[in-house]
């Protein structure tokens, strides 16, 4: 086993044994390791649930209940656990016995539709110049679903009242923000600290219309919550008649602190699926950039899509690797490409060439003639044809085949059509928000991916309604989603392409943990995760990622049945189960604690997936 430099890094950047994991992503690199190693593949097996906390999130039910996504993975910061529900309520919870120290409700009006109901964990930071027990020494910084940058006494949960007005920060200044885009406009992740800024993007249901809200990353003063910097992905758009919007970094940022930069993960411009509103490349949407994180300067960008007509946004928060003796930054991708980068210039580390792809067969649409192609493994498969149509039954897979060949189907980006166009994978990946963990001892990115593909169908404006008023004639078992694209020609529909008995068209298993091996470009391994329904085949569909031990063991959620997954980081081999009381659309963590290794993992489910739902935080040790 090669034991690297940047092995002996990470063990010591968190080896303060009892204090680890105070950052979503385990560190500022999102490497998702942990050092730990009282746990280990021989004694996994005698992991018993230590404690349980419920947060009464969804008290009182509403409606937006059927949206709501637990998708917080805790923070462990001095002597308390830090997490956040789908309501932005933040949650104080003792690391011995997981009973509440505190709790905030920012108050979100459940009345109104948001386009997304998470959050996915919050940001501490600590004043090296306040005085000790000063009120608001420690900090504890979330962003809300109605657009709130929030600060609070990390001791108390009280609003820290220099910050901002009242300890409150509204995002929706600067934005281009009318009433029209209320709850479009959001922040569903962590912010990222860097010295003594908070930097924050924003998550935008950029199909609405081409004039979305800007999708600019900000850096406030942690101490006063003055707007330090402003960076916009796509300063070309204000010289159009109308804006294009978005571009957004809904995700997770990272950051290198020692070298002053900060990772930006961009999604597309708007609208998704028609570019003729905004012509070109449109640099730096579907884009890693690196920033001066102190002042919000561009140093250098990579775009993993141009002028994507996809929705294959950079969800994954970009982690912080050693490859082959450079400091880099490895990007997972919704296609399933990995591309690995140095850190300071950008430049790829590997091969990669511009690929010829498919044009457009839509008027006014000028669909890039090539995309960036790693020619090295990618994590999913990404060509789906007739021939390889799945189904249960003989039935099944005569009309998956049907559907297939009724489609535009040219392989990976070709162009959404009037006559509905496959995807694969579709716009959930690949890989989506759970990101990578990074095994610096084996030197593996370890992922969970979606494989399923999808279709996107142009309607044309006058044919919008029409299609909107029959939807329930034409819905798979999946459902599916209309998209106005106000500003455009054309509307949108996209849905899954499943057999009438809900099973998707493209063989099993359709959720899988894969180890892509940094020193090969190949996969070591790929085991099926969880299960998407009772009686199917292994493999589901997933939302949030795994967590990498020192022991050689992965541990994950994320899949659409209630149970903790763990597998053998060099077999790939599945190797110990839990029941969990609601699905886990999240991402776990570990800290010790008083000598005691915990795993801890948010079970609530994710209403859109339709998975069980919940409000548990579990924490699970040796017994």
């Amino acid at each position: 086993m090669r034991i690297t430099l940047a092995f002996f890094l990470v063990v010591s950047a968190a080896s303060a044994a009892d204090q680890n994991w105070g950052v979503y992503g385990a560190d500022a690199g999102g490497t998702r390791y942990s050092p730990l190693k009282q746990i280990t593949r021989e004694n996994v097996v005698k992991l018993r649930v230590a404690w349980t906390y419920h947060t009464g999130a969804l008290e009182p039910k509403t409606d937006l209940n059927e949206k709501a996504a637990f998708e917080a993975t805790p923070i462990l910061v001095e002597d308390l656990l830090y997490l956040s529900t789908p309501f932005n309520q933040v949650i104080a919870l003792d690391p011995a016995n997981g009973a509440a120290r505190w709790t905030y409700d920012p108050k979100v009006d459940r009345s109104f539709d948001y386009s997304e109901v998470s959050s996915r964990g919050v940001a501490a930071w600590k004043d090296s110049k306040a005085i000790d027990g000063a009120p608001c020494k420690l900090r504890i910084f979330e962003g809300t679903i109605d657009a709130r940058l929030i600060g609070l006494d990390g001791k108390t949960g009280a609003p820290c009242r220099d910050f901002g007005t009242g300890g409150t920060v509204d995002l929706t200044r600067g934005v281009v923000y009318g009433p029209e885009f209320r709850g479009n406009y959001q922040v569903t992740s962590a912010p990222t600290i860097v010295g003594d800024l908070v930097i924050i993007g924003s998550s935008i249901g950029d199909n609405g219309a081409v004039d979305m809200p800007r999708g600019v990353v900000r850096g406030y003063d942690a101490r006063t919550g003055a707007l330090r910097w402003t960076w916009d992905p796509i300063p070309w758009a204000e010289k159009q008649q109308v804006r294009t919007g978005a571009a957004n970094a809904w995700s997770t940022l990272a950051a290198d602190p020692a070298q002053d930069l900060v990772f930006i993960p961009t999604g597309s411009a708007s609208p998704d699926y028609y570019g003729g509103t905004r012509p070109g490349d449109n640099k730096w949407a579907n884009s890693v950039v690196a920033l001066k994180a102190s002042s919000g300067a561009f140093v250098w960008g990579f775009q993993v899509v141009h002028h994507d007509l996809w929705d294959y946004d950079v969800a994954s928060q970009p982690t912080l690797v050693d490859f082959r003796g450079h400091p880099a930054v490895a990007v997972t991708t919704k296609m399933g490409n990995v591309f690995v980068l140095d850190r300071t210039t950008g430049k790829p580390l590997h091969e990669v060439m511009e690929r010829a792809v498919p044009s457009s067969d839509i008027p006014g649409e000028d669909a890039s003639a090539t995309q960036p192609t790693p020619l090295w493994r990618a994590m999913v498969p990404q060509k789906l044809n007739a021939s390889d149509a799945w189904g249960d039954t003989a039935e099944a897979r005569q009309l998956c085949q049907q559907k297939i060949e009724s489609l535009r189907n040219e392989g990976l980006f070709t162009p959404p059509s009037v006559r509905g166009t496959i995807s694969f994978p579709g716009n959930i990946g690949g890989v989506n928000w759970g990101s990578a963990a990074w095994d610096p001892v084996r030197n593996l990115l370890l992922a969970n991916t979606n494989r399923v593909a999808a279709i996107a169908k142009l309607l044309p404006r006058e044919e919008m309604q029409a299609a909107m008023d029959h939807r329930n004639e034409t819905e798979t078992a999946w459902g599916g989603e209309f998209a106005r694209q106000r500003g455009t020609p054309f509307g949108m529909h996209r849905e899954w392409l499943v057999a009438p008995n809900g099973q998707p068209c493209n063989a099993p298993p359709w959720g899988a943990v894969v180890a892509f091996d940094l020193s090969t470009g190949k996969l070591r391994w790929e085991s099926p995760l969880g299960y998407q329904g009772d009686g199917w085949p292994a493999g589901s569909i997933s939302f949030g990622g795994p967590m990498a031990t020192v022991g050689g063991l992965i541990f994950t959620a994320a899949a659409h049945d209630p149970h903790l997954h763990v597998f053998d980081t060099d077999t790939g081999k599945e190797i110990w189960t839990a029941d969990l009381p609601a699905s886990a659309q999240s991402t776990p963590m570990t800290y010790g604690w008083n000598g005691k290794q915990y795993i801890v993992i948010c079970a609530g489910g994710h209403g859109k997936m339709k998975s069980k739902m919940g409000d548990s935080v579990l924490a699970f040790a040796l017994e």
